[in-house]
């Protein structure tokens, strides 16, 4: 189906904690062939896959060392290509992980470009001279802590690495480097897949000069756990080169049918600007994210701004949603407090899911998972070991998916490789299918009513003026609308609806009544007019033919 990206919803696996099938601990691709029926039952329309390639895992597969192969750890291609096959049986999409902003230290074409300044792939990395007092040639610093320079004494120069130092940074201002990175890319595409993801999307090309980056604007009185957010990366990244490059993307995509790009989009400040600009008119990337949703903001004000900020500055682009991810704290640890961890997922799930554009939903969001506490000595992202312990890295995000109740959720008939805690185990999918109120239930059914709804998927939309704790939102498609409204609270809200009939995905699913309870926690759907009760942390979506007006209740 052309433009089947606008408006869906992704699946992300983290691979190495689907589904394992050796005992090996670590997931793989026969795991998630095994898996793919939860994604296709809950409703999803494509898998993001996360890095695959061979790698020797200093970012977990996010330093390839082989564009064109399957890491053994995860199987072999003919594993791939059945679960490819699987997934398009399920009417699943496939989308894989691209890291083309560097490659690993053991890629074979570092080692021959750092083997002298005159071989053929001398200039395929960011190699510059040493100032002369021996210092970097600028104060580009990196993500994962430190200088971005590493010194080579083979070359006996400097080459730059945005994340670690096994991470070196491709030279894009070499057209051969775009040119082979984008053959690797058609590999995938003849096999079969749907499009990609693409990692650190504005990465690719740095600054010919290398003038140092100014330092950020802060209001905090004390320095940043991180340095690297100390600065504003005005010249190591997001140069207006890149645009070129995606234009590149767009274009082999366009030559096969029915394929997509989502971009993530590494920025501070100015990322809902990039996101717009990265995806506006035909010939950019289909889709961008941000971590603008991945923070701890959870204010109406902050969502309402970053949707109108980006339709204003794009109104022809389209964004891609997260609320959790790989990287990040989960959301529902993130936003709630003790005991308000269902109330805040269900809301989460109905608020994601009317959002418009497309939504990317993270493996165990579905269930309400919550982050795993990382003891020191559990560690594995090098980010934890650089920052501990104020900031923990990024493993109490990505422990395994939790199934059953067995002690390792039955993930692994092995010892996982990262651990499977009490508090995650108690939150499993055996323990939620079926279960009225669950939050596996309510992803299922909002997801069900997302689907039915093209207004959800593709509608305009437009904000109601309503004070915190309260957004509210109309979604139209041209043939009546629904209104959205969320209570982002704790408490109770009176909210004034005129002629108000209040509808959810209970009655999508056939279920009828004048109020359809989908939680202990106060979740509702509810038909009403006049004065209505918003319970803390409660959703409520009708069907209007026409806007009307609503207000809090003095």
């Amino acid at each position: 189906m052309k433009d089947w990206w606008r408006g869906s919803v992704t699946y992300q696996v983290y691979l190495r904690s689907f589904q394992d099938s050796n005992g090996d601990g670590i997931g793989d691709l026969p795991g998630l062939t095994r898996r793919l029926e939860h994604i296709a039952r809950l409703g999803c329309d494509a898998v993001w896959l996360s890095p695959v390639f061979p790698s020797p895992m200093a970012d977990m597969g996010y330093d390839v060392s082989d564009y064109t192969d399957i890491d053994p750890l995860f199987g072999t291609l003919a594993d791939f290509d059945a679960m490819l096959a699987h997934a398009h049986a399920l009417g699943l999409k496939v989308i894989i992980d691209q890291v083309l902003s560097h490659s690993s230290s053991a890629h074979p074409f570092f080692a021959e470009s750092r083997a002298s300044r005159t071989n053929p792939r001398a200039d395929w990395y960011v190699w510059a001279d040493a100032r002369p007092d021996g210092t970097a040639p600028n104060n580009w610093l990196s993500v994962f802590g430190g200088p971005a320079w590493e010194w080579d004494a083979r070359r006996r120069q400097y080459y730059l690495h945005n994340f670690l130092p096994s991470q070196p940074d491709f030279n894009f201002h070499n057209p051969d480097v775009q040119d082979w990175l984008l053959g690797t890319m058609r590999f995938w595409l003849d096999r079969g897949v749907d499009g990609f993801r693409l990692d650190t999307v504005n990465y690719y090309f740095h600054d010919r000069h290398l003038r140092s980056n100014p330092p950020e604007a802060r209001h905090e009185t004390q320095p940043a756990i991180n340095p690297c957010d100390m600065q504003d990366h005005l010249y190591s990244k997001t140069r207006p080169e890149n645009i070129g490059f995606l234009r590149r993307i767009r274009a082999l995509l366009d030559s096969y049918d029915d394929r997509a790009a989502v971009g993530e989009v590494g920025e501070g400040r100015r990322a809902i600007a990039v996101m717009a600009d990265y995806t506006r008119g035909e010939d950019r990337l289909h889709m961008a994210y941000s971590f603008d949703m991945l923070g701890p903001q959870f204010t109406a004000a902050h969502f309402r701004d970053r949707v109108e900020g980006f339709f204003t500055g794009a109104p022809d682009g389209w964004p891609c949603w997260a609320f959790s991810n790989h990287d990040v704290i989960r959301h529902v640890t993130r936003w709630s407090g003790a005991g308000t961890q269902d109330g805040v997922a269900r809301l989460s799930a109905a608020l994601l899911l009317s959002l418009p554009g497309s939504v990317c939903l993270y493996q165990g969001e579905e269930l309400g998972q919550t982050e795993t506490d990382i003891a020191y000595h559990e560690l594995t992202d090098p980010p934890g070991f650089a920052f501990w312990p104020d900031y923990k890295g990024r493993d109490g995000c990505r422990t395994p998916m939790v199934w059953d109740a067995t002690p390792q959720g039955g993930f692994t008939e092995g010892r996982p490789w990262l651990p499977v805690k009490p508090p995650q185990l108690s939150r499993n999918v055996a323990s939620q299918d079926g279960v009225p109120g669950s939050v596996l239930e309510t992803y299922r059914r909002m997801l069900a009513w997302r689907r039915a709804n093209p207004a959800l998927r593709t509608g305009t939309t437009r904000f109601v003026d309503l004070p915190e704790p309260v957004l509210a939102f109309f979604r139209d498609a041209g043939q009546g609308g629904i209104l959205c409204i969320f209570n982002l609270s704790p408490d109770e809200v009176l909210l004034t609806l005129d002629h108000a009939t209040l509808v959810g995905p209970a009655q999508a699913a056939g279920l009828t009544g004048r109020t359809l309870s989908l939680g202990a926690s106060g979740y509702a759907f509810a038909a009403a007019s006049g004065m209505t009760r918003l319970r803390p942390y409660a959703p409520k979506v009708r069907n209007t033919a026409r806007p009307r007006p609503a207000r809090l209740a003095s």
